[in-house]
């Protein structure tokens, strides 16, 4: 889910994630053992995705995507086929494409890769308060976007 936020490509995703073990294999030896193993596999992932990016996206903005992120299981959510849950996705993701990208990749991150907030602070190796600004923005943004849709006041 990491990769896919970064680029929102299925495809490119897949190859970071074939890539991303790749490298996790090349670099086992040097792995702390007392160190957060998730978090230096999502951070090898995150690099890959950010080089990737450059070399492969820097004249193209708008990147598309066949799978969309509505399509995309939330963590904490069940895996029924629910019509209503299928519209919420829907309507989340497009509140999604919408935000900056360091907001939905933090945004993404929390609750779709289910990762606190210090972990996502490490792994993207920016503060912790920035973190939680950046987190309190794209919710704030979402209410926004989505309210009015989601028949909610903002």
């Amino acid at each position: 889910m990491l990769a896919y936020s970064i680029l929102r490509n299925k495809e490119d995703a897949m190859d970071i994630v074939q890539e991303t073990f790749m490298r996790l294999y090349q670099k086992l030896d040097v792995y702390e053992q007392e160190g957060n193993f998730r978090g230096w596999l999502l951070q090898i992932a995150k690099n890959l995705c950010i080089d990737y990016y450059r070399k492969h996206y820097a004249r193209r903005r708008e990147m598309e995507s066949e799978k969309p992120l509505d399509e995309l299981v939330l963590v904490s959510s069940d895996r029924s086929s629910n019509p209503l849950s299928s519209d919420l996705r829907r309507t989340v993701s497009r509140g999604l494409e919408q935000l900056a990208d360091r907001q939905r990749l933090v945004f993404v991150m929390k609750h779709y890769n289910g990762l606190d907030y210090r972990e996502i602070a490490e792994i993207l190796n920016i503060r912790l308060g920035t973190v939680k600004s950046l987190h309190f923005k794209a919710v704030r943004n979402l209410r926004r976007l989505l309210g009015p849709q989601l028949g909610m006041e903002t």
